[in-house]
């Protein structure tokens, strides 16, 4: 029973906390999911011209441009196999700074030893990522090449109007509770996002996820 966390990590898996090993474990062959549910300590952004390119994002669910501090969040991934017949895991996120909650869609799939984590309710773009195991146990994730994909069209996203993210998540024994801390940096402009907050998990015999958090439509190209 390997996860696509496992698959990607090989032996560095095993140097994870025995906490974050269960919550990267979700996958079909473990037939089970995760929710969080915490609170975000502060979510913040960039300089004001940052603003419209947060708000385009939200219509997708690729950014949020909200700003709060002790902000209630949930977190669901659960495990898939989409129409391409790829194990598929939602990490969908969903804040609630205004009375209407943001939502931030992620779908990753295991392509090429490594993991690939589409973007949006319509997998519009498509980001290598990096993953690697601290010392103390954490896991840490960053992102670099990114492809945007819509119809016919696919390009190579010029990182000059993109971000690079950088997660580290981490679980606490004295407090008993996941931590998460997210930045994300424009190679020239410098911070646009992030956030850090801390959340527990619930963790629930899952062989599919709801319709509700998979994405409108599903991109074969990697």
């Amino acid at each position: 029973m390997t996860s696509i966390f496992q698959h990607a990590l090989g032996a560095d898996f095993d140097r994870l906390h025995p906490m974050l090993q269960r919550r990267f474990g979700v996958g079909l062959d473990a037939g089970y999911g995760c929710i969080g549910r915490g609170t975000m300590a502060h979510i913040r952004r960039g300089p004001w011209w940052t603003i419209p390119f947060l708000r385009i994002g939200r219509i997708r669910n690729i950014l949020i441009p909200d700003l709060g501090t002790n902000v209630p969040f949930t977190v669901e991934n659960y495990p898939y196999r989409d129409p391409f017949g790829r194990e598929t895991i939602t990490f969908v996120r969903e804040y609630r700074v205004r009375r209407r909650p943001s939502r931030f869609d992620a779908t990753m799939i295991l392509c090429d030893g490594k993991i690939l984590d589409y973007l949006g309710t319509h997998q519009h773009l498509a980001v290598d990522l990096d993953l690697s195991v601290e010392r103390d146990g954490s896991l840490r994730l960053r992102s670099d090449a990114q492809r945007f994909y819509e119809g016919p069209l696919a390009f190579r996203f010029p990182m000059l109007f993109s971000g690079r993210a950088d997660l580290h998540e981490s679980f606490d024994d004295a407090e008993n509770v996941y931590r998460i801390r997210l930045e994300v940096r424009n190679d020239i402009f410098g911070f646009l996002f992030g956030y850090e907050g801390e959340f527990t998990c619930d963790f629930v015999p899952a062989s599919d996820a709801p319709d509700r958090l998979k994405p409108r439509r599903h991109e074969r190209r990697v």
